[in-house]
């Protein structure tokens, strides 16, 4: 099973880290010992001074695919969850300036908290579906998934096309605006509509 996170694919969130608008989908691979699950405490690592939380929608691949065509790539999903992306930003930052890999900003343990997954079906279509974070009872990202840069049907086909996606892979979608650090005992709850996803409290 594979973590797969596509980066800078919400216009706004490029715009408040400064980054550039990528010619092509970004995407990097957290190990399967970053997730956690069933609203898991995050405990905040001792070997970074700004771990950023990054909320974004997740899609579980149902079969094994390759070189998937964009308009078959529907049929490889049909369950959908909620996420954090936790990130080193110091650490990436420091990767970033000598053109190495963000492995380590992006990849450590339990790096990647996430809810149960729910049948798409209950939400409605991948990519008109509102979603959020609250910080300690404030609303601090909030989005809709029209909004991604690259479709998540665009993703799948794109990764298919170097990597093999297999039954029970997740792919972490982008996150929208609103980034930021995270604290010992904060508390993020996260939510697709108005249905509950996660709480997760931070240790």
């Amino acid at each position: 099973m594979k973590v797969l996170c596509v980066g800078r694919n919400y216009v706004e969130h490029i715009e408040e880290l400064g980054n550039e608008k990528p010619d092509s989908i970004v995407f990097f691979l957290k190990p399967d010992t970053a997730l956690s699950h069933n609203n898991d405490d995050f405990y905040l690592p001792d070997f970074s001074e700004d771990v950023h939380y990054e909320c974004e929608v997740v899609v579980k691949i149902d079969k094994v695919g390759k070189t998937i065509p964009v308009e078959y790539a529907h049929e490889y999903y049909s369950e959908i969850a909620l996420g954090l992306d936790m990130t080193l930003r110091d650490v990436q930052q420091k990767a970033k300036e000598k053109g190495l890999p963000w492995t380590l900003a992006k990849g450590f343990d339990y790096s990647a908290p996430i809810s149960n997954f729910l049948p798409l079906s209950e939400f409605g279509k991948i990519q008109d579906l509102d979603f959020s974070l609250q910080k300690n009872g404030a609303i601090v990202q909030q989005a809709n998934t029209k909004q991604m840069i690259h479709t998540v049907d665009e993703i799948i086909a794109y990764i298919s096309q170097y990597i093999t996606l297999k039954k029970g892979d997740l792919i972490f979608t982008g996150t929208p605006k609103g980034v930021g650090k995270v604290n010992i005992g904060d508390k993020f709850v996260g939510y697709i509509g108005e249905k509950e996803m996660f709480s997760i409290n931070v240790k």
